[in-house]
């Protein structure tokens, strides 16, 4: 796979945020309402919600659109067996339309080692607000009923796919029906196309990452890139490799520092990957936006270049990345 091997900082704090909904979201709310519109649905009354074309799911579907009245059985109860995934969406939504697609072809993929829910945020409003949806896409992994992982944002199918796989990996030995689905896709043999081999000049910048050697991924990555400087994955990956060596050395009390000098521009640069790192990311933008709108020169240009950096960390579509774009221009014409 033709990618960086372990998720960003931004990625890894998301993830921290999400185990910690486990006891934050409460969604018996939702519970109670689908249950009622299954007793509602049982004897002939009106419920409360509409199923979606794919509501009923099938016991073989591994991807279904889940509404408030089926959230019950398509996403509780089945995250019993194997993690839930589900996928908050809109139709207005154009990142939603980049990731969506994705998720699906690793939810057939999987075979049943897992399942994806579909659910329509403005269709579904309670959905969304049980789970604190500020924006969108966002994905939450359930199991056992509880939300226990998740991320924000388009990001791209390796970073996706390798995040289901440390899912799966957490949760094996405790979901026997992950190991029965991955059981049943490998009696099932010779059904799914055989993989592309991997380019041996990304392998090996990806052990370079893995091992905490980012000097050695750096310049893996820009070999590859000298030969051919528009691979948009080594673009990607150089970009992300260089902020993990700065976002490992970060000092969370670099935030005060800066704060308490704010015409220090090391102190700046430093708070803002410090921010980042923590997912303050309209923070950090914000900082550099308005560190560049005080200082001239060389300054100036090493503030711009440092958040044009941290803007290629997110989709070109990220609405914080759009804003901080105009905002920059302001100060800087």
């Amino acid at each position: 796979m033709n990618g960086v091997s372990r998720p960003d900082p931004r990625q890894m704090a998301q993830s921290a945020a999400m185990a910690s909904m486990a006891g934050a979201v409460d969604l018996s709310a939702l519970k109670a309402r689908s249950e009622a519109a299954t007793r509602a649905q049982a004897s002939g009354a009106p419920a409360g919600g509409a199923p979606g074309p794919d509501a009923d799911g099938g016991g073989g579907s591994w991807v279904v659109d889940v509404t408030e009245a089926t959230f019950q059985a398509e996403v509780l109860d089945r995250s019993t067996q194997v993690p839930v995934v589900v996928d908050l969406w809109a139709t207005w939504c154009q990142p939603c339309k980049q990731l969506s697609p994705v998720l699906e072809r690793l939810a057939e993929k999987g075979k049943g080692a897992w399942i994806l829910a579909k659910v329509d945020v403005d269709a579904n409003p309670r959905i969304a607000q049980a789970f604190g949806v500020q924006s969108i896409p966002m994905v939450i992994a359930l199991a056992g009923g509880q939300p226990i992982d998740g991320f924000n944002g388009a990001l791209p199918e390796a970073q996706v796919s390798q995040w289901i796989d440390g899912l799966l990996e957490t949760l094996r030995a405790q979901m026997p029906g992950i190991r029965q689905a991955e059981e049943r896709a490998a009696a099932a043999g010779g059904e799914e196309p055989e993989e592309e081999p991997e380019d041996p000049r990304f392998t090996a910048a990806e052990d370079a990452l893995e091992a905490g050697d980012y000097a050695a991924a750096e310049a893996a990555y820009q070999q590859i890139l000298d030969v051919e400087p528009a691979n948009e994955q080594a673009q990607a990956a150089i970009g992300q490799v260089r902020f993990l060596a700065r976002a490992e050395a970060a000092d969370p009390a670099a935030i005060a520092a800066a704060d308490a000098a704010p015409d220090d521009v090391d102190a700046q640069l430093a708070a803002s990957d410090a921010e980042v790192a923590t997912d303050q990311v309209e923070a950090a933008f914000a900082r550099l936006v308005r560190t560049a709108g005080a200082t001239f020169g060389e300054d100036r240009d090493r503030v711009r270049e440092h958040l044009v950096g941290l803007f290629e960390l997110y989709p070109a579509d990220d609405a914080r990345v759009a804003a901080a774009r105009r905002a920059l221009a302001r100060v800087l014409f």
